[in-house]
């Protein structure tokens, strides 16, 4: 009897009734574990009590970098009667106005460190704690260490994996190439069949560099997007910023496919005593958004943006 593909294993498992055992990869499986066990072991999210302040204990406007409170500056690009979603990240909504258009495409592109695969999972885990379904893509990191990372942060992922909320699936490196094309063409049935409404890719990047020709990287990635995009989901890439340039994803193709663009960076003043991090929206499609550079920080709890405060 021949194997399956990886798109008949993906589907058979989507539909399966009962969780199957691990797999470990070593038999050629395209993740870690089928989806549908994936679905089994998904973990909750807890919440975080919200805090009146849009800064934390201790911290005045002087020593976190702030210049004074000002009132927050839109852009003037028209606003939609689409259904609107909000991330999840208290500050970083309020600089959006209405919130994100429903089925949006977004990246969050930074360089290490600035909190990328933390922005992704606290998307999923505000969309988990409305009642939603969540699917969570790692290239970069084992399904382990994603439930382990959400731990930390006080996102119980492993109780919504195990409720049937949430999909972790990790990718094979060695067989994402010639899997590519049919995770792309089951996707949108896939996240059909789970019922999700977001889903995280972490990270884009890593796709990226599977093409040494600058065309067939531009195709690929296109085609790959647009899956998404027919898969009827909001969902968030992430993605490492170019060298030298914070503003550009690293191939400079992502950002011009997606809805909503987020920039996270360092930022090195010579009069400041320490590296601050600040969070910039460069584009959201039909939301009126908030053009400023906040700062923000990597938290216990995730990302804290704040809103009403000015970098020097």
């Amino acid at each position: 009897m021949p194997e399956p593909s990886a798109g008949d294993e993906l589907v058979d498992s989507a539909n399966a009734s009962e969780p199957n055992e691990t797999e470990t990869g070593t038999d050629g499986s395209l993740f870690d574990e089928d989806f549908g066990t994936a679905l089994e072991n998904a973990e909750r999210v807890s919440v975080d009590a919200e805090q009146d302040d849009d800064r934390p204990a201790g911290f005045s406007d002087v020593d976190f970098g702030f210049s004074g409170l000002e009132d927050t500056d839109f852009d003037d690009e028209p606003d939609s009667e689409l259904p609107r979603t909000d991330l999840g990240i208290d500050g970083l909504d309020r600089m959006i106005q209405g919130g994100i258009p429903e089925r949006s495409l977004l990246v969050a592109i930074g360089s290490a460190g600035t909190g990328k695969t933390t922005f992704g999972l606290q998307f999923l885990n505000h969309g988990l704690e409305q009642g939603e379904n969540a699917v969570f893509i790692a290239l970069e990191e084992s399904r382990e260490r994603v439930i382990n990372t959400a731990t930390e942060r006080g996102f119980a992922f492993d109780e919504y994996v195990a409720e049937g909320r949430l999909a972790i699936v990790d990718l094979d490196p060695v067989e994402m190439a010639t899997s590519l094309a049919s995770i792309r063409n089951e996707l949108p049935a896939l996240v059909a069949e789970f019922d999700a409404s977001r889903l995280v890719l972490d990270s884009v990047s890593l796709l990226e560099m599977m093409y040494d020709d600058r065309a067939s990287r531009r195709n690929e990635i296109y085609d790959f997007t647009r899956s998404l995009k027919d898969a009827g989901v909001t969902s968030l890439l992430t993605s490492e910023a170019a060298e030298g340039n914070p503003y550009a994803s690293r191939h400079g193709i992502v950002e011009y496919l997606t809805d909503a663009v987020f920039v996270l960076q360092y930022v090195r003043p010579d009069d400041f005593r320490e590296t601050r991090l600040a969070i910039e929206i460069q584009k959201i499609r039909n939301a009126n958004h908030s053009r400023e550079k906040k700062p923000y920080e990597l938290t216990s709890d995730g990302i804290s943006v704040y809103q009403q405060g000015n970098l020097f």
